[in-house]
């Protein structure tokens, strides 16, 4: 046996030693090298584009799927920012809609100097000033404008009730003049004419829709006082919703601030001269030419979006560009799959790993670029299109001009190009580090998994679970950054979880085995679709532990006024002074429902003439309205002892807690209708209460002797309890204060909330009168729906009166949006276990041949279909739900350490699972399984095998 020669090198012509340096290219420098380098990278890109199109074309069933699911978000999304931009008024429009054909806008909000921003959107008095709450006159207003100026009222926000059968429904009204030429750009007369008379009344066309008439036809207000004739068809820009024209009213009284705006035609423009005069008057404008200047605080405008708003977009956005990528992800990865062959060529002829990641990326840019455009145009189309309804339906109020927002459709445009190159990502590193014999024979070698990828998210899941908890105790932004980076660790877990569950299928039947098979052996395309039905589902159930549980809180601190299915009846607006007599509202009762007793409240009132204990102001104006309060007042050994700058120290805000004497800090707002005070004899408190028949015959005797009755038992000293009564006029100032003690007694009853009771005699010792407000109805059971509508129905015809039924906490029923959120995690579940499983079953068509070879039954291939879509929508809603639940415990969790340590005291949320919710998603995977067994065929087609 002879040795082996040495392989030898023949030497080359052009070599040089070691140590001598190369020369430079004939006229290279670095930066030609460089030109030359791009230049490649650049053609190389050119022939991947066009070998990219050239697949789309080839593969067009896989192609339609990517782009059906990349066109539908950038849809969405366009669909929302055009429609945005076209709702958004610039400040030209919005001025011109406002002002109509009026040179201004005038509201007199103080009885002194105010500041204002520049467009009059806001206005505050300066520091001492009061808020004006008496009536503005025309002729008061105009004495501060140039000669020759006319003006014009509207008031805006003047409910108007309308009964309908026998319920009655409140619409939004504006009371003004529309055959004033100032006032008739306020809105559009679209059939009819302007109301005129008391009688007439103008209606838009959701008014219409709602209280079914037609032009001509009557509609009975609720209060009784006669029917009104539609005599016009109006509509506000500004308000599309159910509106009400009111023809002006001379000498009405405006009930609240703010809601009174003056339209003033000046001889010349506003100039900032007139400006600062109004403002010194205590008045706002409003004009075309916005002009800061000194007399203006340019430091109201509009606030531009908040940081912390910004970042929950993005990251919100992240989260659904993720969805997209692992929706688009098995696509791409098995396209690679169907093409390794060819991806094989390449590297034979001499391409490497850079161009077959380059060759795979463009499939990504030329199918997100198509998505892009695809979904762009339908979303513009679609939102110009559905203008009208938008209008009307969502937003209620006319748009502006016609706009598209194109910085928002490229960056739309460039985030769903950018979602297709991640997709091929992980894809594109798969085909670099194929074997190319192996492609060349058409054998499938899937890479080794790699033990850092379930590392690195377990890392992320744990930090990701970190991070919310921080968030959720500090900021809305570093949540849901937790969330996302939670939920990238899930991902980079699922492949290893799919391998290690395939490792159980050798204990299954056949079907089920395959599945298992194909799952672990394609992670590439199974895990991405595991992960966004992982995704949606955690989603979903997080969502809907959050709502489950924000319901359980309202519900838990909901404090009812009145004992459950009581009665209370209520006079309106001036008609308190001639509400009918007991008896007459008892017959009432009586046949509508089941009471079993009925008495009057009385509320405190200012005494008149007024006290010398509380005299009026000498400077007080004679049109300024007073009121009067009364409450009881602690003694001095109940009062908390604790200053309010105390609790920023945490061991003092434990101390105050467990403190009874600091209870009314704790105490939660009452929900329920309730009073605080009443002049009462005794008659009412078994309705007011509901407390025991010995309790309320003990409270009656002192209420008889002149005392009073609380709730509470901290007010009560040695049987004594003291009342302070405040006479204020024109807020905030308080004119005089009286306080008395009287006998006192604690009356337990079934109401939470805190109630005084007066006798009249209690109530006289203080200056005060006693005012009906109305009537107190207890009940056997609460009256039903139909029962309050006939009951109120017939009370209108005795005075305008409003009826209050205590049927504990409103219902907020929550099981239409936990639908809501599980039929959308359903419908990505199913939709994603079906494209999973099509692409499984082109993928495995070579498997299937092999099983119809080997005498397998037709039936075989509907088993393996279902399996398949078993093994993506049930692994993923597990996943899904197990990371939802944890999510939602995590964030809760967190918050409720932050309440604990917060002030005031907040009820802590309670964990309550949404089964609805659960439910539908367990049985989702079900559906999912059944739908891929009804629409796989069961022929098993013979295929020949080159490998």
């Amino acid at each position: 046996m002879s040795p082996k020669r040495a392989a030898t090198v023949p030497p080359r012509r052009d070599r040089r030693p070691a140590d001598v340096p190369r020369p430079a290219p004939a006229g290279g420098t670095d930066g030609s090298v460089r030109q030359r380098r791009i230049l490649a990278a650049l053609r190389s890109w050119r022939a991947a584009l066009r070998i990219a199109r050239r697949e789309a074309g080839r593969a067009r069933g896989r192609t339609a799927l990517v782009l059906a699911m990349i066109a539908l978000p950038v849809l969405a999304l366009a669909f929302a920012a055009v429609t945005y931009d076209m709702s958004r008024l610039t400040g030209a429009e919005r001025i011109d809609r406002q002002l109509g054909t009026a040179d201004a806008e005038l509201r007199w909000l103080a009885d002194g100097p105010l500041v204002q921003d520049a467009w009059g959107d806001n206005g505050y008095p300066r520091e001492g000033v009061r808020h004006r709450n008496r009536p503005v006159t025309a002729a008061e207003l105009t004495a501060q404008l140039p000669a020759g100026t006319r003006v014009g009222k509207a008031q805006w926000w003047v409910p108007f009730e309308a009964r309908v059968g026998n319920r009655r429904k409140t619409f939004d009204g504006r009371q003004l003049d529309l055959t004033d030429p100032l006032l008739r750009g306020q809105a559009r007369q679209l059939a009819g004419r302007p109301p005129t008379a008391a009688d007439e009344i103008g209606l838009n066309q959701a008014a219409l829709r709602q209280l079914h008439v037609r032009l001509g036809d009557r509609v009975a207000p609720a209060d009784g006082s006669g029917d009104r004739t539609v005599v016009g068809v109006v509509e506000f820009p500004d308000g599309l919703g159910p509106t009400v024209a009111l023809p002006p009213a001379p000498g009405t009284r405006v009930e609240s601030r703010g809601q009174t705006r003056w339209l003033v035609d000046l001889p010349d423009d506003v100039d900032p001269g007139l400006t600062d005069r109004l403002n010194a008057r205590g008045i706002v404008v409003v004009a075309r030419t916005p002009a800061p200047h000194p007399g203006v605080d340019a430091g109201l405008l509009d606030a531009s979006v908040s940081a912390e708003e910004a970042g929950n977009a993005v990251l919100i956005g992240g989260l659904g560009l993720l969805e997209v990528v692992l929706l688009v992800g098995p696509a791409f990865a098995v396209g690679v799959r169907r093409r390794r062959r060819d991806l094989a060529l390449v590297a034979v002829a001499g391409g490497d790993a850079a161009h077959l990641r380059r060759i795979v990326l463009a499939d990504g840019v030329v199918l997100g670029c198509a998505g892009a455009a695809a979904g762009l145009a339908l979303g513009v189309a679609a939102a110009l299109a559905a203008r009208p309804l938008t209008e009307e339906y969502v937003f209620q109020e006319r748009f502006g001009a016609y706009r598209i927002f194109p910085a928002a459709l490229a960056a739309i445009a460039a985030v769903a190009v950018l979602a297709g190159v991640l997709a091929a990502l992980a894809p594109a590193w798969t085909a670099a580090r194929q074997d190319v014999v192996a492609g060349l024979a058409g054998r499938r070698t899937p890479p080794p998994h790699r033990r850092r990828w379930p590392l690195i998210g377990a890392v992320l899941t744990v930090g990701g679970a970190a991070v919310a908890a921080l968030g959720a105790a500090q900021s809305t932004t570093v949540l849901f950054a937790g969330l996302v980076l939670g939920e990238l660790g899930l991902v980079f877990t699922t492949p290893t979880l799919v391998g290690l569950l395939a490792r159980a299928g050798r204990w299954l039947p056949l079907a089920p085995r395959v599945a298992l098979r194909d799952a672990s052996r394609n992670r590439a395309s199974a895990a991405p679709a595991i992960s966004a039905v992982m995704a949606a589902v955690a989603g979903s159930v997080a969502l809907g532990v959050y709502v489950a549980s924000d319901d359980a809180r309202t519900t838990v601190t909901y404090r009812p006024g009145l004992p459950y299915g009581h009665v209370m009846v209520v006079g309106s607006g001036a008609a308190t002074g001639t509400l009918p007599p007991v008896a007459r509202v008892a017959e009432v009762a009586a046949a509508e429902l089941p009471p079993n007793a009925v008495a009057r409240i009385d509320t405190p009132a200012c005494a008149e003439p007024a006290t010398p204990a509380a005299p009026a102001p000498a400077d007080a104006d004679a049109d300024a309205e007073e009121w009067c309060d009364v409450q009881a007042e602690l003694p001095p050994g109940q009062l908390c002892p604790y200053e309010p700058p105390q609790l920023q120290d945490a061991a003092v805000r434990l101390r105050v807690r467990a403190d009874p004497r600091c209870a009314e800090w704790l105490a939660d707002m009452r929900n329920g209708y309730s009073l605080s005070s009443v002049v009462d004899e005794g008659d009412a408190l078994p309705a007011l209460t509901g407390a025991a028949p010995q309790e309320i015959a003990a409270a009656r005797r002192v209420l008889r002797a002149g005392g009073a009755v609380v709730t509470d038992p901290r007010y009560v000293l040695d049987g004594r309890v003291t009342l302070v009564a405040t006479r204020a006029r024109d807020e905030p100032e308080s004119t005089g204060t009286v306080r008395a003690t009287v006998p006192g007694y604690v009356l337990r009853g079934g109401v939470e909330v805190d109630q005084l009771v007066l006798s009249h005699a209690a109530a006289a010792r203080v200056g005060l009168a006693a005012r009906q407000h109305g009537y107190i109805l207890a009940t056997d059971a609460a009256p039903t729906p139909d029962q309050q509508d006939r009951f109120d129905a017939e009370l209108q015809r005795l005075a305008p009166l409003q009826v209050v039924v205590e049927r504990g906490h409103p219902e907020t029923d929550q099981r239409p949006v936990l639908l809501l959120l599980a039929i959308a995690s359903g419908l990505i579940t199913v939709g994603a276990a079906a494209v999973a499983t099509g692409l499984a079953a082109a993928e495995g068509r070579a498997d299937l041949s092999t099983l119809a070879a080997v005498g397998a039954s037709p039936r075989v291939r509907r088993v393996l279909s279902l399996c398949q879509a078993g093994v993506i929508a049930g692994l993923g809603s597990a996943l899904g739900i197990t990371a939802g639940l944890g999510t939602a415990v995590i964030v809760l969790v967190a918050t409720n350490r932050r309440y604990a340590e917060s002030w005031p005291v907040e009820e802590p949320y309670p964990i309550v699972v949404p089964w609805l919710t659960l439910g539908v998603l367990v049985v989702v995977p079900l559906v999912a399984m059944l739908g891929a067994g009804l629409f796989t065929r069961s022929r098993l087609a013979v295929e020949r095998r080159l490998d």
